[in-house]
């Protein structure tokens, strides 16, 4: 189930959700310092990070589920944003060079189709950062964040569908171990709850972050199976005899090997 999406743009305008973007979107950027003339994608509602790398990628878009609702995005010039079916994106085969999912997966009907059709996007090499809740997590638990819906994984669990998915996880790291709580003191960028628990609960964060690359094995040419193909024996029995059956032919064997028995295709004729 999705989210809405003016639901999603409204927590993020408030104090706890602009808290969870500097936070996260210093995480992001942390793992993709640069992104010099890539292509990136945006899916699912990723247009809180994806500013900042506008100024430096040679494209960047971000996709929205139809069930979700798109907003436009940058809010100033022309819009970058769509809506799209998450198991359909309108792009060629091999088009964009990184991927960026948050509030995706979790809410996906089918996450392993999402992630497949990322796959055929997808330029050889390409990587993924995908943005998740925690299963161990607070912020899983309560339902004052977008992270509180939908389906959280663990480690094991995200493994497994990278995998089944044609991706290899390269990276992991989590986010948010501040309470999902609306105390100023509590919530703020430079408390101290964040690095405490990165510290002290690290598997009890908010979030997991796993960064995945894109899987490519190389096709084996089917090699041509050697058929045997049928071959004709000359028959030595004349046309119109009747063959011997299998007692006559073990009566004759002893007279055969004394020389008493000769075969002769042509009729016998007399000598003059």
């Amino acid at each position: 189930m999705y989210l809405d999406v003016i639901d999603l743009r409204d927590f993020y305008a408030e104090e706890l959700g602009a808290t969870v973007r500097q936070i996260l979107r210093q995480r992001v950027h942390h793992i993709w310092p640069t992104v010099r003339g890539d292509r990136i994608l945006g899916l699912g509602y990723a247009t809180p990070y994806l500013d900042g790398f506008e100024t430096e990628a040679e494209r960047v878009v971000a996709f929205m589920p139809a069930a979700q609702g798109v907003v436009n995005w940058p809010p100033t010039g022309p819009s970058a944003a769509a809506l799209v079916n998450d198991d359909m994106l309108p792009l060629p085969d091999a088009s964009v060079d990184r991927v960026l999912l948050v509030h995706m997966l979790e809410m996906a009907n089918d996450p392993r189709e999402v992630l497949r059709e990322l796959w055929r996007v997808l330029s050889p090499g390409g990587r993924i950062l995908v943005v998740v809740p925690n299963r161990r997590g607070l912020w899983a638990r309560l339902d004052t964040s977008p992270f509180g819906y939908g389906r959280p994984f663990s480690r094991g669990q995200m493994t497994t569908l990278l995998r089944e998915s044609q991706f290899s996880p390269v990276m992991w790291t989590e986010a948010l171990h501040m309470l999902p709580v609306k105390r100023r003191r509590v919530r703020r960028p430079s408390s101290p709850w964040e690095a405490i628990g990165q510290k002290f609960w690290p598997a009890f964060a908010g979030v997991i972050i796993v960064e995945a690359t894109k899987l490519l094995y190389q096709g084996l040419p089917v090699k041509e199976k050697v058929r045997l193909k049928p071959a004709f024996r000359p028959s030595l029995i004349p046309a119109g005899a009747s063959p011997m059956g299998r007692e006559d032919a073990t009566a004759a064997a002893p007279l055969a090997d004394a020389g008493l028995l000769q075969h002769s295709s042509f009729p016998a004729t007399d000598r003059a």
